[in-house]
């Protein structure tokens, strides 16, 4: 075990230690707390209630859903990290925990000393996607004109500092092309001008443009993962249309306040592995793009280690500037 993963972990291993007293009382006997970084209506959201009542089921007590978007998440993540370690107040850790620990100089908490990992749920692929009207047929089509006119293909993300915008950053460097990127601020803001045109190339999650691909509004030129989605087998790889490498995605887990006791964090673990399971759970999710992918604590702690110093390194890479 690495240094840094067991100051992840030891805060929520030693908590029964330090708390006899909570370690005594029944848990949970009130509700929970389940503080999300985004807006309702998106793809988190939608993974989050939709497993949240099957967690309130497992554990006996209601999971409320408390959305605290805001800074990319900073918001989120300060209030539960600053929370009594005592399993009320959860966090839905995303990807963009680990790009801001990459992107800013200073943060009101550390991820990596401020939470205990429980258990991470899901990942999401990403798609390189343009308008069904777009002359570019395949994601080559789209490097080939960008070298041929640099600074002239308009590139398309969500935000700024998250996993889709730093992923189109990327892929310019990785592709050797000039191209601007444009961030929207929602996927119907992109796909808007994707189909317009205004955009010749977008950078986005799978999960919340699949209707519009499958509808043929979108037409798909590469999915940024290490593998082919299976309800879009036709749809090459980044790797294998051209871009040798580039792999980009996001992923999602729950996490408490750093010194959460053990039998705490094994609860929600159990919970949380019991909602993943269940085969309609599944079948929702995969329908909509998201990767079912449960893995516990220590493995979880390890993940978010590799993610921090992947998004440090695709932050040098690209020559994104530390704010």
């Amino acid at each position: 075990m690495t240094p840094t993963r067991r100051g992840l972990l030891a805060a929520a291993a030693l908590a029964p230690l330090a708390r006899p007293a909570l370690a005594q009382r029944p848990w949970p006997d009130k509700p929970i707390r389940l503080v999300l970084g985004f807006a309702p209506g998106g793809v988190g959201d939608f993974t989050a209630r939709l497993i949240a009542p099957e967690i309130s089921k497992q554990l006996g007590q209601t999971i409320v859903i408390d959305n605290r978007p805001g800074a990319g998440g900073i918001v989120s993540a300060e209030s539960v990290a600053r929370s009594a370690p005592d399993g009320y107040n959860l966090l839905l850790l995303t990807t963009t925990n680990s790009t801001a620990s990459a992107l800013y100089k200073s943060l009101p908490y550390d991820v990596l000393k401020d939470f205990a990992p429980i258990a991470r749920l899901a990942t999401f692929d990403h798609v390189l996607l343009t308008g069904a009207n777009s002359p570019y047929k395949t994601l080559g089509d789209v490097i080939a004109a960008a070298k041929a006119k640099p600074g002239h293909i308009n590139l398309g993300s969500i935000s700024v500092g998250n996993a889709q915008h730093l992923g189109a950053e990327l892929f310019k460097t990785m592709a050797g092309v000039d191209m601007t990127v444009v961030p929207y601020r929602s996927t119907p803001d992109l796909v808007n001008a994707t189909t317009t045109g205004d955009i010749d190339l977008a950078s986005e999650i799978l999960a919340p443009v699949l209707p519009q691909l499958e509808g043929g509004r979108l037409r798909p030129l590469a999915m940024t993962s290490a593998a082919r989605f299976p309800s879009l087998p036709d749809v090459p790889t980044a790797e294998e249309a051209g871009v040798p490498g580039y792999i980009v995605g996001s992923w999602n887990g729950i996490a408490a306040p750093a010194g959460t006791p053990r039998a705490v964090v094994d609860k929600v673990l159990t919970a949380a592995k019991a909602a993943m399971e269940q085969p309609d759970i599944r079948a929702k999710l995969l329908e909509v793009g998201v990767q079912p992918a449960v893995a516990g604590p220590e493995e979880f702690a390890d993940y978010i280690l590799a993610e921090n110093r992947r998004w440090a390194e695709i932050i040098e890479r690209a020559n994104i500037p530390r704010q």
